[in-house]
């Protein structure tokens, strides 16, 4: 949370300022932007993660950048033009020579912003890339597990460009579902290249699963929203109506 320290005399906090937005896991609050790093090498881009993630941000008001790294490994595909067309800030990063960590710099500066992905994607050392004072320690790929080992323990702040930096612990899928719960009544909201077509389904109720005359579903046909992001919807939303019936049950 945000204080305002009197130090006057003996500092001490004079004021607690309510958040603006907060997450559970990792523990960080009044963020204006979650960097979402993903490696087109190992570990592989998971869509529904990076999709589940991107939702989450959007359901809390916070702004959502994907960062791919590894390119010099491997391209991200279509990947980068999916994102950009719901109006996304995409940005690719060569991990051997540094091109590109300077367009995510330009995007993170002034602002608080925490950089979040699974395990081995290359978070800390996109960070050493845009900051090298940092001397991040970084590791390697395990090939057994395809994924790497936790080189950040703990969210690390730091203070750069005006803003403030959190790196944060890599995930591992199951970790996800500790995120944020966004109710299946809400969800569709977090998709937001779902929102232009929401008012024009032939139900007011419409969850845009197999519904009559259901607008969204027609456009992720036709290919006005991407098939991947729409499945992605699709599986958030079992999620979520199997989240709700259990805490209907229990009464939380």
């Amino acid at each position: 949370m945000r204080v305002y320290v009197d130090e006057s005399a003996k500092p001490v906090i004079a004021e607690i300022h309510e958040r603006r937005n907060y997450l559970v896991r990792p523990p960080l609050a009044n963020l204006d932007v979650i960097v979402l790093v993903n490696s087109t090498a190992e570990p592989k881009v998971n869509r529904f993660i990076l999709d589940k993630l991107i939702a989450i941000a959007d359901s809390k008001n916070i702004t959502p950048a994907v960062v791919f790294t590894k390119i010099d490994l491997e391209t991200a595909g279509e990947l980068p033009e999916i994102y950009k067309s719901i109006g996304i800030s995409v940005c690719a990063v060569d991990n051997i020579t540094g091109d590109g960590a300077e367009e995510v710099r330009a995007l993170i500066s002034g602002k608080t912003a925490a950089f979040i992905g699974n395990s081995g994607v290359g978070k800390s050392s996109l960070l050493n890339a845009i900051y090298p004072e940092l001397s991040l320690d970084t590791a390697h790929i395990s090939r057994k597990l395809g994924r790497g080992r936790h080189t950040t323990r703990q969210v690390e702040l730091y203070k750069k460009d005006g803003g403030y930096i959190a790196d944060t612990p890599g995930f591992s899928t199951v970790d996800t579902e500790r995120y944020v719960r966004i109710p299946k009544e809400e969800l569709s909201y977090a998709f937001r290249e779902f929102r232009e077509f929401l008012g024009e389904c032939q139900f007011a109720n419409c969850a845009h699963i197999k519904e009559k005359g259901c607008a969204v579903r027609a456009a992720a046909q036709s290919g006005k929203i991407a098939r991947s992001r729409y499945e992605s919807y699709l599986r958030m939303f079992e999620e979520a109506s199997k989240i709700n019936d259990w805490d209907n049950r229990y009464g939380n």
